[in-house]
């Protein structure tokens, strides 16, 4: 064999074997993904938060909890460097800014709509929003790639990071071209959490901007 046609043939093997790698890791991360939707009842995590600007450089830190019950209830608690709820409760979603003292109310349907935080509520349609987007092993870390079908979301693409196949890392990329990066500690899966950390009250004296929508209201 001359070596025109050998090195065709080792070119030939080499992508055969790159295409049959890269099909092994797009199963795996859809099957992460899904796993993650479909068969993760709760969630608890402390998490570190960190905002990009489209150059790379960090022009915001902030930490906080993050709490998850599907279907369709999560809390997203910032504790530093301000204080700040949002909490999904199954029918609204409500933003409190404790040093404003204000809250904002919509119907959670319609704020999550198409946004990476519909997949923290793990709906039934939440994957149908999405398109996938590749999947990328990086040393102990398997990044999946989610793109919004719905290009007028306000985000071009979330990915999530698995680590020993249970998230841990998730980043946002937004139409502003800034990217948030949220890596979350202390993991708790699929234990109980109390019932009170999804539902709210407005505060006495405290400022509310919209009005809630009722469960009979929100359901279809």
């Amino acid at each position: 064999m001359n070596k025109f046609y050998l090195t065709v043939l080792l070119l030939v093997l080499t992508a055969g074997a790159a295409d049959a790698q890269r099909n092994a890791d797009d199963e795996l991360g859809k099957r992460l993904v899904n796993n993650f939707v479909t068969n993760v009842v709760t969630l608890e995590s402390r998490f570190e938060q960190s905002l990009l600007d489209p150059n790379g450089a960090v022009i915001d830190r902030t930490s906080g909890t993050l709490e998850i019950e599907r279907p369709g209830r999560f809390r997203w608690s910032y504790t530093e460097p301000y204080e700040q709820w949002l909490i999904a409760d199954g029918v609204n979603i409500w933003s409190y800014d404790l040093d404003l003292e204000q809250v904002t109310v919509k119907p959670q349907g319609e704020a999550l709509a198409n946004t990476p935080a519909l997949l923290l509520g793990g709906s039934e349609n939440a994957l149908q929003q999405f398109d996938f987007g590749g999947t990328n092993v990086e040393e102990i870390t398997t990044w999946v790639r989610l793109e919004p079908k719905d290009k007028n979301s306000g985000f071009d693409g979330v990915e999530l990071g698995f680590i020993d196949n249970e998230l841990r890392r998730m980043v946002f990329f937004d139409n502003l071209e800034q990217t948030t990066l949220v890596a979350l500690h202390d993991v708790k899966i699929n234990e109980p959490i109390d019932d009170e950390r999804f539902s709210f009250t407005v505060p006495e004296d405290v400022d509310l901007v919209g009005v809630p929508v009722t469960d009979d209201v929100a359901t279809p």
